[in-house]
């Protein structure tokens, strides 16, 4: 076989050679733990840990499919976790006020930044590039440099409550009947306008798939705590946003802005009100991460979100959303958020050095990027 028609045959399994990556590396660490790291605790706070990332991500693919980039969301997220630590302890704000306050403190703060990006001609980069140093260092400011703790019993919960064993039966049975119906809805779609079908045994074989996974996943965490609510928010979260990029105009505008951004404004679309609401998107997403890492960590602290927007970026590539934009889905960029969480998880359970981290996770983001570069070629 060709290197043409290999590249082309990985770009239509784009996913399931993720799951085969994931699978290697879940493999792997499996063997050198001893089965410690596909224990129910574990991958518990694998999930746990994943959940900050693949917040972001849920707001990352949507900028970097419109063709921008965002390289604050790590200072942002901390800044905003460590605003609702020091109202919290400093100030005793009840919970519901703090959250309201924070989520949208976080809204403002991406709608500026798409201001400054889409109304004012600054390159997102050099918005994020700022924003980077802008935030960290008024969270150096609003911490004064020290780790505030012990925030309320009400904001660790966000990080570490867990939906009890039965709820999490009932919520995987609910998710499958979903899939079923879904998919039944596309078959049904698809006859109703005379479309080509996909042969059905295909269409069971992914419904069945899809509820072996959801068995496995409820088990799993039902063995140990139960279903943690960061990923309950994230799964939330993978639903809500993969709806508006497929079902809306809205999320079709995206795609279209990072395809062909002049022929998109010629065609009558607001182009810098789309990438305005895109970058206010992100700020919630911050917002909303900082508060699930506050809560996870039980404590506010001023290097939170340090490296987390290179993690969410390669978290998006490695998931197969195109550095040039117009191309990327929401579940593939969590799938790769769950890549660098399990690398993470791994090589900490190992005790790898620091350094052998940051050069293996840099090697996968390379690699992404040159895969999506390859593929792209063999598809011209």
């Amino acid at each position: 076989m060709s290197n043409v028609n290999i590249k082309q045959l990985f770009s239509q399994y784009k996913m399931l050679a993720l799951g085969i990556a994931i699978a290697v590396i879940w493999g792997f660490f499996y063997w050198q733990t001893e089965g410690g790291f596909v224990s129910p605790r574990n991958l518990s706070n694998l999930l746990r840990q994943m959940s900050v990332t693949g917040v972001l991500a849920c707001g990352m693919v949507l900028v970097i499919i419109a063709g921008e980039i965002d390289l604050s969301v790590g200072s942002l997220l901390g800044l905003l976790g460590g605003v609702a630590a020091v109202l919290d302890v400093g100030r005793h704000w009840p919970l519901p006020l703090n959250l309201a306050l924070v989520l949208g403190c976080g809204l403002l703060l991406g709608l500026f930044n798409g201001y400054l990006s889409a109304y004012r001609g600054i390159p997102s980069f050099i918005v994020g590039l700022g924003g980077m140093l802008v935030y960290r260092g008024v969270l150096l400011g609003v911490t004064g440099g020290i780790t505030v703790a012990p925030v309320s019993n009400g904001l660790v919960q966000l990080g570490q409550a867990y939906l009890p064993a039965l709820p999490g039966v009932l919520l995987g049975w609910a998710l499958f009947a979903l899939a079923a119906v879904l998919a039944w809805h596309q078959r049904a779609g698809r006859a109703l306008h005379g479309l080509a079908q996909t042969p059905l045994w295909r269409d069971v074989a992914r419904v069945l798939l899809a509820g072996a996974l959801l068995f496995v996943f409820v088990r799993t965490l039902n063995r140990y705590e139960g279903i943690p609510l960061p990923v309950l928010l994230l799964l939330a979260l993978l639903g809500l946003f993969t709806y508006v990029t497929t079902q809306t105009v809205f999320g079709r505008r995206i795609y279209a802005v990072g395809s062909n951004m002049e022929a998109t404004r010629l065609s009558g679309v607001d182009v810098r009100a789309v990438k305005l609401w895109i970058f206010g998107i992100m700020g919630l997403m911050c917002a909303l991460a900082g508060l699930i890492n506050t809560g996870r960590l039980a404590a506010g602290s001023p290097s939170a979100g340090t490296f987390s927007e290179l993690d969410a970026i390669a978290a998006c590539f490695i998931g197969g959303t195109s550095m040039r934009g117009g191309a990327g889905t929401v579940y593939g960029a969590l799938i790769g958020a769950l890549v660098m969480a399990s690398l993470d998880n791994g090589m900490s359970m190992l005790d790898v050095d620091t350094y052998w981290q940051m050069i293996v996770k840099g090697g996968i983001l390379t690699l992404a990027v040159w895969v999506d570069v390859s593929t792209r070629t063999a598809r011209r």
